[in-house]
């Protein structure tokens, strides 16, 4: 093996009161060219590459009842996402608590609210540690889907993995819903499925723009219409800065968009945009619901090839 591929993986013993696995631990991954570091805090992982700032996975939060990535920054540290908590001086602070980051969320299911936090999405804990493992960040989670009475409703296993690539970021969110208790009826409303919100000078309302696969232009005009992904982005300075949101093809339905001008989008694989009959979709108790999505977060002069990214994820 070579120096340029040399992957040291070193973990030290720090203080920490947190419940998960790692045990207060800090994972470090070094390579010639720099290389991503986890530290765990008591709610949350902090992310970074290269020793710089990359992301928060926050697992536990006291207002946002459901796992969700926050403060997304790309190589270069331009902000993604809109900062959270919003900073009144910049940011718009609408759905604060709805719109942390980046996010998978259910508006209805079972006729709870997992999207406005009446119901809650409870991290139970790591069922695979943070590791780095060929540049690659790798974890996973075990979390149960609790009612707005705090009884068990289902159970949710998440897979996540985050990658250096040309001009950004990749991650990959794996999830399988479990209808362990009864079953799941997914409704028909727009707050369905994964969402991001973009950092506030890259809206449309601050001159950025939505586009779809089918080549439809602003959240107006993508808005409700399936495709197979949509980008969202804006100009920081000479850079042009943006999400990406890919859902897999090996999903059993396709996404229809809920994407506004003031910066949110959501790839929503629900209801009957989604082809859904009547609207609902029920998951059987004892089965399960397996959707993939892969998020690029990119900064470069201009627009990558959306086309060609989303046929080397496909692949």
């Amino acid at each position: 093996m070579t120096n340029a591929r040399l992957l040291t993986v070193l973990m030290a013993f720090t203080v920490s009161t947190g419940p998960s696995l790692l045990s207060g631990r800090t994972l470090v991954a070094n390579e010639i060219e720099g290389g991503f570091d986890i530290q765990e805090q008591d709610s949350r992982l902090v992310i970074n590459f290269a020793s710089k700032p990359v992301t928060e996975f926050v697992f536990k939060d006291e207002k946002i009842l459901r796992p969700f990535f926050a403060n997304v920054r790309l190589p270069s540290i331009h902000k993604a996402t809109r900062n959270h908590p919003p900073n009144p001086a910049v940011d718009a602070v609408d759905h604060d608590t709805m719109h942390p980051g980046v996010w998978l969320g259910f508006g209805d299911i079972n006729q709870e609210d997992f999207w406005r936090n009446k119901g809650r999405i409870e991290h139970v804990r790591f069922s695979t540690e943070p590791v780095v493992r060929n540049g690659v960040l790798h974890f996973a989670e075990e979390s149960r889907l609790l009612r707005a009475s705090g009884k068990k409703l289902a159970e949710l296993h998440s897979d996540y993995q985050l990658r250096r690539r040309r001009g950004g970021f990749l991650l990959t969110w794996d999830a399988e819903l479990r209808a362990s208790e009864e079953d799941l009826v997914f409704g028909d409303q727009e707050e369905m499925g994964l969402g991001a919100r973009l950092s506030t000078s890259l809206t449309e309302k601050s001159g950025g723009q939505v586009i779809s696969s089918d080549g439809l232009k602003s959240a107006a005009e993508t808005w409700g219409k399936q495709a197979a992904w949509c980008d969202y982005s804006g100009k920081i300075g000479t850079q042009v800065v943006g999400i990406t949101i890919f859902p897999s093809p090996q999903n059993a339905y396709p996404c229809w968009w809920h994407n506004r001008d003031y910066g949110v989008f959501v790839a929503n694989p629900f209801g009957k945009r989604a082809g859904h009959v009547d609207g609902k979709l029920t998951v059987k108790k004892g089965e399960s619901l397996k959707l993939k999505f892969h998020v690029v977060f990119h900064e470069g002069p201009t627009m990558p090839d959306l086309a060609a990214i989303a046929k080397e994820i496909a692949e």
